[in-house]
């Protein structure tokens, strides 16, 4: 019996069935294989561009813009060494990056309105776009966030896969929160690899969300509830941090004092816990706390700011001194129980430094609550005041009351600016002799900057062996902002390793890194080599053709 693969079928259309008629014109084809006709290209097909995918993730440049808080400098610097540990270069030089990455803030009017103009700016670019930050968390749906792709702020351990996508072509968003055992946390991971703006300082953001519901306050739209991240996690990203060279470490969130409410522990537990890998020479600096939720905790915390690796200083909004304007803005808690917090802190911790904030121009403000704030400035004259005029954020229940006009809100900011204008609060430390922890080059880069104890900000001259070190000063002049020094022989390296270089990843080693980057270019090289060889194919056929075509 013939196997089945004796007798050759050329093309279906060849069979014949053996009743089928010998008149059947499939009985005299005369050939033994059926044979494709190329298709005759056009002038057209000849002239067309040849379209192909050649993307490669990892190899684009990417630019990094934030707007607003320490929480979101320490998202972006998530983002980035994301990014950065997978192959994308961050640069500085928006004009040059493929992709923008805008990392947004709702706080304010003039905030968002920037974040607008960027994108536009973006768009007439033609630049590949992705938006974070709690602008597009909190009003998701707002028309000139349509059609770009969207990391959510719970989401930042995603953005490797919304820029490829997007890079793509795609519009991706990613929101939701991140839960464990059905409860919101803090967010993303903690250990993620980052890019860090300073070498020296890390920023580690403890929790996310808070307790309260302010009435102005659209960061509660986008934050959420609160979500802590456990103690361990905490002290674990700290200790790699000095690891890694930091000699600073910041703690943020949206409210520190509410730091473990849900998750049964207390700010001062982690605290103690954080003291105890701080090494010597190194400091942390304390963020923002609403007097809520510091007043139960204000002995141990007096404790805490007294340890000498702990910076005397702590930022407390008040926002109004008036206690209708405080219940209007549901911050639940009275002038008295600031000045409490205040006073208390005071005596026992000398020196420290209270940061402060104020709204003006709240819609329910009228001038005698006004005048108490103006007198509350007046008695303590804060060394670092935060004034800002009240801006309606969309979707708060303070945005539906009557507003004060705005020359009237004007008249009353400038007010209080002038007030706070009038008084110098660092007199009395000239000729003091200081121990100051140097970090940052200042804003004209005529000096580098550094901390003492209180968290003053001290002018130190110019020698790039201080950068990291803790330095002995004498206090030489002194101004509204600043100190200025004059340097002693005294000069104490932090117990920790070098710093990382500017712009290499945390937690990535450099080989990998480097190894991954060698990698990329080398694929990069190869769908190049390919794409020419195609393109080289097709023009010899289209050649071809054309000269069949003469003939």
């Amino acid at each position: 019996m013939p196997a089945a693969c004796d007798n050759t079928v050329d093309d279906i259309e060849d069979i014949v069935a053996k009743g089928t008629s010998a008149d059947d014109i499939r009985h005299n084809t005369g050939y033994k294989h059926v044979v494709p006709r190329a298709k005759r290209l056009t002038k057209m097909d000849r002239t067309k561009n040849l379209q192909t995918d050649s993307f490669i993730p990892g190899t684009q440049r990417i630019y990094v813009k934030t707007w607003g808080c320490s929480h979101n400098n320490s998202d972006s610097e998530y983002m980035a060494g994301q990014l950065a540990a997978s192959g994308y270069k961050i640069t500085d030089l928006k004009e040059d990056a493929d992709l923008w990455l805008l990392n947004s803030c709702t706080v304010k009017n003039p905030a968002e309105d920037h974040f607008r103009n960027e994108i536009t700016k973006a768009r007439e670019l033609s630049k590949y776009l992705v938006v974070a930050g709690c602008v597009p968390q909190g009003q998701p749906r707002s028309d000139y966030l349509q059609g770009i792709s969207v990391i959510g702020v719970q989401q930042i351990d995603r953005v490797v896969d919304v820029v490829e996508e997007t890079l793509k072509g795609h519009s991706v968003r990613l929101f939701g929160q991140k839960k464990a055992e059905g409860k919101k946390t803090g967010g993303a991971s903690l250990s993620l690899p980052k890019v860090r703006k300073n070498p020296l300082i890390e920023i580690i953001a403890i929790n996310t969300g808070c307790l309260n519901q302010c009435t102005y306050c659209k960061t509660k739209h986008a934050r959420g509830e609160l979500g802590s991240y456990p103690i361990e996690d905490i002290v674990a990203r700290a200790k790699q941090s000095f690891e890694e060279g930091v000699v600073e470490i910041w703690l943020t969130s949206e409210d520190l004092g509410a730091y473990g409410h849900d998750i049964n522990v207390t700010l001062p537990q982690l605290l103690w816990k954080l003291v105890e890998v701080i090494p010597e020479g190194a400091r942390m600096r304390l963020g923002m706390t609403n007097p809520p939720y510091i007043l139960e905790h204000l002995e141990e915390m007096a404790k805490i700011l007294n340890h000498p690796r702990v910076y005397k200083f702590l930022h407390v909004p008040v926002q109004s001194a008036s206690d209708s304007v405080l219940m209007d803005m549901k911050r639940e808690y009275s002038q008295a129980d600031f000045r409490h917090v205040v006073d208390f802190l005071k005596q026992r911790v000398p020196d420290i430094t209270i940061a402060t904030d104020l709204i003006c121009g709240f819609p329910t403000e009228t001038e005698k609550d006004f005048e108490e704030t103006m007198d509350l400035v007046e008695e303590y004259k804060f060394p670092s005041l935060f004034i800002n005029q009240y801006f309606p954020r969309p979707g708060t229940p303070a945005a539906k009351m009557p507003r004060i006009p705005a020359q009237q809100v004007k008249k009353r900011t400038k007010a209080v600016s002038e007030l706070f204008q009038s008084y110098t609060p660092y007199d009395h430390k000239l000729g003091e002799i200081q121990n100051v922890l140097v970090t940052e080059v200042s804003k004209d880069r005529q000096y580098y900057v550094g901390h003492n104890e209180c968290y003053d900000q001290v002018l130190v001259p110019k020698d790039e062996h201080l950068l990291g070190k803790l330095v002995e000063v004498q206090i030489t002049e002194t101004g509204k902002h600043f100190l200025k020094c004059a340097l002693s022989k005294n000069v104490f390296r932090p117990d920790v390793p070098l710093p990382l270089k500017q712009g290499q990843v945390s937690g990535v080693s450099q080989i990998q890194t480097s190894s991954k980057t060698n990698i990329l270019v080398i694929l990069s090289f190869i769908v190049l080599v390919i794409a020419v060889l195609v393109k080289l194919q097709t023009l010899l056929f289209s050649g071809t053709q054309a000269l069949g075509e003469l003939k």
